[in-house]
């Protein structure tokens, strides 16, 4: 039984073909991507579902030790947003159960008992593999639910996108089906009375002490986790800086961007609630964000959904490749090792401050992000090696890395969704960027005073 009310057949993808069993004390919906109870459309099928089979939901979410790449930062900043998801839960009367296990292990224990499965969509290779892993030897209905886009991978793309030019018009003309709102629904019958172990949420430093975690990063005073924190930067955002945003994005000094990656990349808030709190604003200043926040990030998804390289060198055009190859052995006037990298020590004091802001914060500037990775090149012995180093840096330090957008956003600057520019030394036809950009975009010495009073206060 496959009630849809208000979303879209394309969002539900059944996963495997076992029918709705008559016994099952419960409906699960497994979060893992979508970490919200507000806009996601997975929790709001699952509620459906156990409305009409008159029987409670629960939602489960699988706390491992052994994310790709995932530190003490990030677990930190999942956990906080995690424990304002429990509440939240609880005030809608169901169930939320948090456990240290691998989450594939976890949702097969549980769903022993079990009516239903539901589970968010992911697109990277691991979020993918956990859940065909599930849907081979679960012994109900596992449907998954899309929700961290606004329109469906697949309804926007049968194939990999060359670029924004190419995505934008196929996701445009959807958007009066989609850019719609998600009602909150009630369930019928509650689940907090059903006993099961959980994880206690509130004291985040023993979490982290389980899962082996060491706080080897300075607690973050910049990003709090949750989805309560990501509405306050948006409301600070529709209020303060959207106005600013299309002259003054790309200068480093002016901080006018909304701070939301973080946010979206854990889930935190949906990409359909801001862009309907954004268009709600009915200001022409409006698009360039709506640019960003659809078509770039749905261009990402589509990338990592399509490229089976998409985190290694291999995923770049043709041309790219070709031209980083035949500039390979082309001097270089500094070399750099990953760990003078990670250390901020080169000789460029605008790519220090924004490696600092990246450590520092878990979080760089977007224009600084982009000169930042040109110049990894520009220093390392091959293209090989700097594409390893920048995607390692990123993924480590950033809030926002290891997902779509970060694989994405390192992919661009070798190349990708880009085209062919005049030909120079080490880049070959690879798009350019130098210091004197930087000037010209703004303040840039206003940025890195900033970051060294950061430096000196955290």
């Amino acid at each position: 039984m496959n009630p849809n009310g208000s979303i879209q057949p394309e969002r539900i993808h059944t996963l495997n073909q076992i029918s709705t069993p008559s016994s099952g004390l419960f409906i699960i919906y497994w979060m893992q991507q979508a970490q919200r109870s507000h806009f996601n459309h997975a929790l709001e099928y699952a509620i459906q579902n156990a409305n009409a089979l008159q029987i409670p939901l629960v939602v489960y979410f699988g706390l491992t030790a052994k994310y790709p790449d995932a530190n003490s930062r990030h677990y930190q900043f999942l956990l906080e947003g995690l424990r304002e998801v429990s509440n939240e839960l609880k005030r809608r009367n169901i169930c939320f159960i948090c456990r240290i296990e691998e989450p594939f292990k976890g949702i097969m224990k549980l769903s022993e008992e079990a009516r239903m499965v539901v589970v968010d969509r992911g697109y990277t290779r691991i979020q993918r593999q956990w859940r065909q892993n599930v849907a081979k030897e679960i012994n109900c209905p596992l449907i998954e639910i899309e929700t961290d886009v606004i329109v469906p991978i697949e309804t926007t793309s049968s194939k990999e996108e060359y670029g924004a030019y190419t995505i934008r018009p196929k996701i445009k003309r959807h958007f009066n089906r989609f850019l719609i709102s998600l009602d909150e629904l009630s369930v019928k019958k509650s689940s907090l009375s059903l006993d099961f172990t959980k994880e206690f949420l509130e004291d985040i430093s023993q979490i982290l002490k389980k899962i082996g975690l060491k706080p080897h990063f300075q607690k973050n005073k910049i990003f709090v986790g949750g989805y309560s924190q990501a509405q306050r930067l948006l409301d600070t955002f529709l209020t303060n800086n959207i106005k600013q945003y299309d002259i003054h994005r790309n200068d480093p000094s002016k901080q006018v961007s909304s701070q939301l990656s973080p946010y979206l990349h854990f889930g935190q808030i949906s990409s359909l609630d801001i862009a309907l709190q954004v268009i709600g604003q009915q200001n022409k200043n409006v698009h360039p964000f709506l640019e960003e926040l659809i078509i770039r990030r749905e261009l990402s998804m589509n990338f990592v959904f399509y490229n089976a390289h998409y985190d290694d060198i291999q995923c770049l055009p043709s041309w790219a490749m070709t031209t980083l190859r035949e500039h390979a052995l082309d001097k270089k006037e500094y070399h750099y090792t990953l760990s003078e990298l990670t250390n901020a020590k080169t000789h460029d004091s605008y790519w220090n401050a924004a490696q600092k802001e990246m450590v520092l914060t878990g979080k760089m500037h977007g224009y600084m992000r982009m000169y930042w990775g040109k110049k990894i090149i520009e220093w390392t012995e091959t293209p090989e090696k700097a594409y390893e180093f920048a995607l390692k840096l990123n993924n480590t330090y950033e809030l926002d890395g290891r997902d779509p957008n970060g694989f994405a956003g390192v992919a661009w600057c070798f190349g990708k969704h880009d085209r062919a520019w005049k030909e120079r030394p080490i880049f070959g036809k690879i798009r350019y960027m130098n210091s004197k950009g930087l000037k010209r975009k703004g303040d840039i010495d206003s940025y890195i005073n900033r970051i060294n009073r950061l430096e000196q206060h955290i």
